[in-house]
């Protein structure tokens, strides 16, 4: 079996991406550490691809950020451009490039990853999503490949950097906040369970559904494939039920403002007929009529800590994968009101 960058890094008792950069002569290692690591290569007989090539400190390194493969739908989604101006501002401040991988599905993304891989300055991604099972962080971290994650960690979890929201947290209160409206009868609208970030507003939602003696009505509670607007048979069936909810948890505010679009052509009033919070607190909340109560996950601040992190890594190659969770806030605005008990 051919000795990988992971072998050498684990004899030499340093991380992968600071064999990478030694084999690429980077100044950010010391000359103890690089010798450390060439002994290690030595002794398992590793020839990397590159080998005494001069310092590459002399030009701005790249920092590339992956969007979740989409065809469209994904660059329609305000969160990910809130979470990209994060990333440049913290990369222009401290003299980094930024750059965007888009692709319709995982092998397009991966070939353009392998492409960038190829420059010397490349160092390191950041993935705007996290999902089970994702082929492109099983590339980038068997490729000893030095990347952080937007979202909660499945894969490599003690190895990976990750900055997220308590989204379970987030979740948890946006149906308790629904609940002290008066409000019990309350559905859930998510995005695929595939999708941490949905996932784990979802657990929230039923924690608090039990927390307040609730029965989970598995009819309440749907899954929408794709943040698009033409998931409207969907949402019909959810509001057709003969029982149907008051109040909606929804994972994202482009779904709730598809819901929303559904409840004018359905004649039901929002908020008096049936209460709406959203999460991401996106433009979409804001110019949507009636403007809706969201959830803000601080989109700008995660894609901040995200390129601050990175960054810390390249140039401290050795340090601990760092996990930090940016705190989230309820904002109030005209989707919600108060039930009497009479319309419970």
């Amino acid at each position: 079996m051919a000795v990988t960058i992971r072998d050498v890094a684990a004899l030499a008792g340093v991380s992968p991406s600071t064999v990478s950069r030694t084999c690429k002569n980077h100044s950010s290692i010391s000359k103890e550490t690089k010798e450390k690591v060439r002994y290690a290569m030595a002794q398992l007989g590793y020839e990397p691809n590159i080998q005494n090539t001069p310092p590459i400190e002399q030009t701005p390194q790249m920092l590339s950020v992956i969007l979740p493969p989409s065809s469209r739908d994904v660059y329609e989604n305000s969160f990910h451009l809130e979470v990209i101006r994060g990333i440049s501002q913290f990369c222009n401040g401290r003299g980094y490039i930024s750059t965007v991988i888009t692709g319709q599905d995982n092998d397009e993304i991966l070939r353009a990853i392998q492409n960038l891989v190829k420059e010397e300055k490349m160092g390191g991604f950041i993935l705007l999503y996290s999902k089970q099972d994702d082929e492109i962080i099983d590339y980038l971290y068997n490729e000893g490949l030095l990347y952080v994650l937007i979202g909660k960690a499945k894969q490599f979890v003690n190895q990976t950097i990750y900055i997220d929201n308590d989204n379970f947290l987030a979740g948890q209160e946006a149906t308790e906040y629904l609940y002290q409206l008066g409000h019990r009868k309350i559905a859930y609208v998510g995005k695929e369970s595939d999708m941490c970030f949905s996932a784990e507003r979802k657990a929230g939602y039923q924690k608090a559904l039990a927390q307040y003696n609730l029965p989970f009505n598995a009819n309440y509670c749907i899954e929408i494939d794709k943040f698009a607007t033409d998931n409207n048979a969907i949402f019909c069936t959810l509001l057709e039920q003969k029982d149907r909810p008051t109040a909606i948890v929804a994972s994202d505010d482009i779904l709730a403002v598809a819901l929303e679009q559904v409840c004018a052509k359905k004649g039901i009033s929002i908020p008096k007929d049936l209460s709406i919070v959203s999460f991401n607190n996106s433009l979409f909340a804001r110019i949507t009529s009636p403007q809706l109560t969201s959830i803000d996950v601080n989109s700008h601040q995660l894609g901040i800590e995200a390129a601050s992190q990175l960054i810390n890594h390249i140039e401290n190659p050795n340090l601990l994968a760092t996990k930090i969770i940016v705190p989230h806030s309820l904002i109030e605005r005209e989707s919600c009101q108060k039930v009497e008990k009479n319309d419970i």
